[in-house]
């Protein structure tokens, strides 16, 4: 059926009430808006030879957001109704008190686009996307013998937003999201073991449907299977890691780019707070949050707040230069909002978050990198990872990666751990190749409870003395 634009201002609500309701709530408070939502989502799941899981959800509501100082009052409703709009503006008017606020300038104005306003979800029709899944399943159990199971899905969303704020102005922004991934698992002499790929973006399905696409995440997924087949028990110790390119940039989003949210750094709870000018990191990295590139699972038009968003420089030769900031923790720490005001939906409050967080390449050639690699590991694949924001402690699984000993790439080992801390591993990194990548499109970040698309990369890196966690010597 034909998409319809979401509006939320007819049946139960109009604009001029709306942006009245709205006015009153944040009388002498600093910042405010209201936020509309309207969120379609569709996934298929395939699994074993039969279509598991087929989900279709869909979702509209508001927030009111009244902001004072450190404080913020915020409601929300699934009902877009005057009568709601009123109860929830009595609720984020607490916030305000007696006011006094100094009101904040509203965000600038942008018209650029980064992506299409298709529904992603009507780009294919369902029975095609259930073949599509078959073919996969068939295909890949056609590579090898070995394998006993593969799973397979696909998923589209749309979610249209507008921002109305108490000047009068509104911001609208609609956001495709689509993604494919497939995973396989391989036995060989009783042993089991699994791989996985995947990927999508701000685009359409048409192109991820095409086999040329899913023939090539299914033989990734395939390999990486294999590979680990033939993996030994992991190393144990402090030893040098090169890591690849691309979806390892997972490891500098969590262990370094959450440190650098500007409310962790406000309220001087991150390992990098109250260090800006200084180096914190080897020479020669640079490291950005961009949410400004066309198409990427990270970007955004404007962020949750109606600021657009923007390439910030993050670390430039080493140096810390920039915070993410939203526009409360930017208001006060007298700076300027970067365009990273997030939240997963319209019942969640706004916080700084990243976009698309990755490490500039250096001049070095991969393979050299790896050749100087005398005695650790080389990870190319990473699973699973958590962060203590407070010291940068950080713990990583890897699910792709090798022993290397005298520069020559060994036995693919399994159970192998990284661990330690962002702030070390910044100022420990040996080499950065002249290969940066961004990841395939399939990263989500998890923040107080909140869960926003995101995007990741790097150059191949050499970084010194990481305590690899695996089978002790």
């Amino acid at each position: 059926m034909p998409h319809t634009p979401f509006s939320p201002f007819e049946n139960d609500l109009d604009r001029d009430t709306a942006l009245t309701v709205l006015r009153a709530a944040t009388q002498g408070a600093d910042d405010g808006e209201l936020f509309f939502e309207r969120r379609r989502s569709e996934a298929l799941m395939f699994d074993d030879g039969r279509l598991k899981t087929a989900s279709y959800d869909a979702s509209e509501g508001f927030g009111l957001r009244a902001v004072r100082g450190e404080v913020a009052g915020y409601a929300h409703s699934t009902e877009i109704s005057e009568q709601a709009l009123r109860r929830a503006a009595e609720t984020a008017r607490l916030a305000v008190g007696d006011g006094g606020g100094t009101w904040a300038d509203a965000p600038e104005g942008t018209n650029k686009k980064l992506y299409t306003d298709a529904d992603p979800i009507e780009g294919a029709a369902f029975p095609v996307k259930v073949e599509t899944l078959r073919e996969i399943d068939d295909f890949a159990r056609s590579l090898d013998s070995r394998v006993v199971q593969v799973s397979a899905s696909i998923a589209a969303s749309l979610q249209e937003v507008e921002i109305l704020r108490p000047e009068g102005t509104s911001v609208r922004d609609i956001r495709p999201m689509t993604r494919v991934n497939v995973s396989v698992i391989v036995e060989q002499n009783g042993r089991r073991e699994s791989g996985s790929a995947g990927g999508g973006g701000r685009i359409g399905l048409d192109g991820m449907l095409a086999p040329a696409d899913w023939q090539a995440k299914t033989r990734e997924a395939l390999r990486v299977a294999v590979v680990n087949l033939d993996a030994i028990p992991a190393p144990a110790g402090v030893m040098d890691v090169v890591l690849g390119p691309g979806w390892p940039g997972i490891l500098l989003h969590e262990a370094i780019g959450h440190g650098l949210e500007g409310d962790f750094n406000r309220k001087g709870s991150s390992a990098f707070a109250g260090l800006m000018g200084q180096q914190i990191a080897a020479n020669g990295v640079t490291v950005l949050d961009d949410g400004t590139i066309p198409d990427r699972r990270g970007s955004i038009s404007v962020d949750d707040e109606g600021t657009p968003s923007a390439k910030n420089i993050l670390i430039e030769d080493g140096k810390l230069v920039g915070y993410m900031q939203d526009r409360q923790n930017a208001r006060l720490m007298g700076v300027r909002s970067t365009g990273n005001g997030r939240r997963q939906s319209y019942a969640h409050i706004p916080m700084p978050r990243m976009t698309n967080t990755y490490m500039l390449g250096g001049d070095t050639a991969p393979g050299d990198i790896v050749a100087d690699l005398k005695d650790g590991i080389y990870a190319v694949g990473f699973g699973g990872g958590q962060v203590d924001i407070t010291n940068g402690k950080f713990v990583f699984s890897c699910t792709e990666a090798y022993r290397v000993e005298n520069g020559v790439v060994g036995s693919p080992v399994k159970g192998a751990t990284l661990i330690g801390d962002g702030a070390t591993a910044l100022k420990q990194i040996r080499a950065i190749g002249n290969d940066p990548a961004l990841d395939p499109g399939m990263g989500n970040c998890g923040k107080q409870g909140q869960w926003v698309p995101v995007g990741v990369g790097q150059p191949s890196l050499m970084i010194g003395g990481l305590t690899v966690g695996g089978s002790a010597a």
